[in-house]
């Protein structure tokens, strides 16, 4: 199936700087092999976009922010192109795609790191004028270039569920296989936004004994009980206590919240850190008790495709037992985008955008 978009433009909210977004019709380029082009259907505004527009952290302008999306391919390059289990996508199918764009041949890649490719790209991160300027989700269309991953969206999972899986749902699954077995485990979630109320649906689904949730809102600790915590707690309320678990997710990226992890953790406890993503205070470790405790302590950012697929997958097991679409917000126009670069307030996660609104 090969389908060029013969100079087909598409409509874009570019970030230029600040808080300053601008409506911009844009050229599509002729697909090269390998490559598709999705109209998107909803993207989600993830916190780490909202972090760049606030000047928490680095981001080329001008450019397309947005790498939590969902949409329909509507073109692609000669030969076709084929989703994560080899299926050759036809013009129409809903997928999603990765945050990363890897090369498969550098020595990261060859080990299993494509996360961290010699020539990695980012979805949502590139500059307009870069190699790859039509990256991002918050536009009518989008680029998906050779080396990104797509997964397929079964029509029962709603946009609202699907478009997150692309960010906080993927990165889960990495956190988590980082973590190892919880069968039998005590976990411990540190942050109830996105990624910590899935972890909470993850690990309870993968056989945790327990799994205790801190956050200093209670709007979300209330939320993190009807996704799988079995107990919540106000983060900081009671000094940690070594001991207390064998697994800690940290997700929050706030420094008191690593230091109570790690000392929580028991013997032969493993901490995942997946939420220091910016500049902060360094915590102190004891090496002493790092040996004789035999702890472990490891870093997840981004994932790899596998993650994605799982990711999917979760979703459309907890279809029937958990309200993924009741995380994000109801889609507000694209112009409007500039407004919704601010956390959500209470039991919504994620404010969503779309070119037409519903």
């Amino acid at each position: 199936m090969d389908t060029q978009t013969r100079r087909l433009t598409l409509e874009a909210q570019l970030w230029t700087g600040g808080r300053d977004f601008e409506s911009r019709a844009l050229d599509v380029p002729d697909l090269a092999p390998g490559e598709a082009l999705a109209k998107i259907d909803l993207a989600t505004v993830c916190g780490s976009d909202i972090h760049t527009v606030s000047g928490r952290r680095p981001g080329p302008s001008p450019s397309i922010l947005g790498h939590e999306a969902v949409g329909r391919i509507v073109a692609t390059g000669p030969g076709g192109v084929r989703d994560f289990q080899g299926r050759e996508l036809g013009l129409g199918d809903r997928v999603i795609w990765s945050v990363t764009v890897s090369c498969g041949r550098c020595d990261r890649c060859a080990a299993g790191r494509s996360a961290k490719c010699r020539t990695l790209l980012k979805t949502g991160h590139e500059p307009l004028d870069g190699p790859w300027g039509l990256s991002g989700g918050y536009a009518s269309h989008i680029h998906l270039p050779r080396g990104i991953t797509l997964v397929s969206v079964p029509e029962e999972t709603s946009d609202a569920a699907a478009a997150p899986a692309a960010c906080a749902t993927a990165t889960v699954m990495a956190v988590l296989e980082a973590a190892g077995e919880l069968g039998g485990q005590r976990v411990l979630v540190s942050g109830a936004g996105m990624l910590g109320i899935v972890a909470c649906a993850v690990a309870r689904r993968r056989g945790a004994a327990s799994v205790e949730v801190s956050d200093l809102n209670t709007e979300r600790l209330e939320l993190a009980r009807e996704f799988g915590a079995t107990t919540t707690r106000w983060a900081h309320e009671v000094p940690a206590v070594a001991g207390a678990y064998d697994v800690a997710v940290e997700l929050s990226g706030a420094q008191p919240a690593v230091r109570f992890a790690l000392d929580s953790l028991d013997t032969g406890g493993r901490l995942v850190l997946a939420g220091s993503v910016s500049p902060g205070p360094a915590v102190e470790l004891d090496p002493e008790r790092m040996v004789r405790s035999l702890l472990s302590v490891t870093g997840v950012h981004n994932y790899e495709p596998r993650h994605l697929q799982e990711a999917m997958d979760f979703l459309a097991e907890t279809r029937n037992t958990h309200d993924w679409e009741s995380l994000v917000a109801r889609p507000r126009p694209m112009a409007e985008l500039g407004s919704l670069m601010a956390p959500p307030q209470g039991r919504t996660l994620r404010n969503s955008v779309r070119f037409t609104a519903t």
